[in-house]
This record gives C-alpha cells, structure tokens and sequence, in this order.
C-alpha cells in the first residue's frame, strides 16, 4: 500500500486540524530557509487555517519564512464568498504577521487563460525554472481536499486538465457553476510531502476505494515526489464512534 501513502485516523475534525497544524508547524520549523506551502480551499482546511493563526500555534509558527500559494480557486473577485483565497485571509493570514510578498493568490481578473498563465508564471519565477525537477521540490507541504466524486484541488473526473502534462496551472470551464483555475498533477505532485485532509461520512466509500487501490479517480493519480500522507477523521475512515 506504499503507492497510496501512510494513512492516520483522528477522532473528528478538531482532532484532525490540531495534528496537521502541529505537524505543518514542525515541517515549518525544521525548514532550511524558505518553507513554501500550497492551500486547499474547504472546511477542514478552514479549522486548520483558523487554529494556526490562534494563540495555541500563532508565536510557534515561522511566518516570516513561509510563502502561501493556492492549488485552485474559483475564478471570482478576492472578495466573493466562493473565494478560497478570502476565506484563507479571514481565517488565517489577516490574524497573523505574515510579508505581504510571501502571499501569492490566483490571479482572477482578465481572462482565465490569462490569470492562469500569470500564475505559471509565478510559480515558476518562485521555483527558479520552467522544467520541474523531480529532485528539487516545488512545495514543501501541498495540501488537498478530496470531493464526494473522488477530485481533489480542481481536477475533476473526467475534464482534460487530468491528461495535462506541460502547463504548471491550467483553466477548468466545465463541470462546475463557476470557472476554476487549478494547479495540473505535475505541479501538485512538486512536493516534499502531501497531505490530503478528510472528514465527514460522505467521503468514505471514495477514500475506501483509494486506499483498496486500482481507483482511477483524480484523487488516486496523485504520485507526489516525496511523502504522501492521509489525515482522516474516524467518520471518513467508516469507523463508528
């Protein structure tokens, strides 16, 4: 089962959010130098966004040194609702101290071809090449939800952005109310470690299904180039309480 990670169970969403937010900080802390780190949209990352920025983790974590991206975003203005960029804000960076130059959103004005090439571009700039290499991560720690249907950042089941091998960032126009921008599995899979945070029962039967392998959902495509570690709540993992 080493294709599909190391799998840990927490007793719910609270228990999840503290033990990612402590083992991120200790990622952060044993970090030499800049400590790059791409979001996830969601409500479990919200509780985790909300519990770094409190008392029990805000002095702990090394701001200065972390650079924020996000792995996809609803092609909407920073300050709508469905933003994940705002919802990180709210939950996260506007209580903290944190260089305004170390926070790169999605850019969603223009075109999405545009934004989406602009954002190539910024990752590429932070990366210092156009080329991945599998040796020198992009990330230090991605983060990713999983979907009722098996998706994960904006790669949906069955788009063509699941087949896209050259672009860093790519447009997402169909399978959802809104235009989305999303990171390509090159670049996801760009990363000393991932982690894909889950909770809730209607997660279950997909996650059963990732980690029996053989799964083909976007999901289960996901080979990053360092660890790759499930953080579960007992209700995805089909456990009763």
């Amino acid at each position: 089962m080493s294709g599909m990670g190391r799998l840990e169970i927490l007793s719910d969403a609270e228990a999840l959010a503290r033990r990612v937010a402590e083992w991120m900080t200790a990622a952060a802390l044993a970090a030499k130098g800049a400590f790059r780190v791409s979001l996830s949209g969601g409500s479990t990352p919200k509780t985790l966004y909300g519990l770094l920025a409190s008392n029990a983790f805000r002095d702990r974590f090394p701001w200065q040194l972390a650079s924020w991206y996000w792995g996809d975003e609803r092609f909407v203005p920073y300050d709508d609702p469905e933003s994940n960029y705002r919802m990180t804000r709210e939950a996260m960076l506007d209580k903290v101290v944190v260089p305004p130059e170390n926070i790169h959103p999605v850019p969603t004005d223009g075109t999405p071809e545009h934004a989406a090439r602009r954002y190539e571009q910024t990752l590429q700039q932070a990366y210092g090449a156009t080329v991945l290499d599998p040796a020198r991560p992009l990330f230090d720690v991605t983060l990713l939800g999983l979907g009722p249907d098996g998706h994960t950042a904006s790669l949906l089941p069955g788009d063509p952005v699941l087949e896209e091998r050259e672009r860093w960032v790519a447009v997402v126009s169909h399978g959802r109310p809104e235009v989305r921008i999303t990171m390509t599995y090159p670049v996801i899979e760009s990363s000393r470690r991932v982690a894909f945070l889950v909770t809730g029962r209607e997660k279950a039967a997909v996650l059963q299904a990732i980690r029996a392998g053989g799964s083909r959902v976007p999901a289960a495509r996901v080979r990053p180039s360092g660890e790759l570690i499930w953080f579960v709540d007992r209700a995805a993992a089909g456990e009763s309480r």
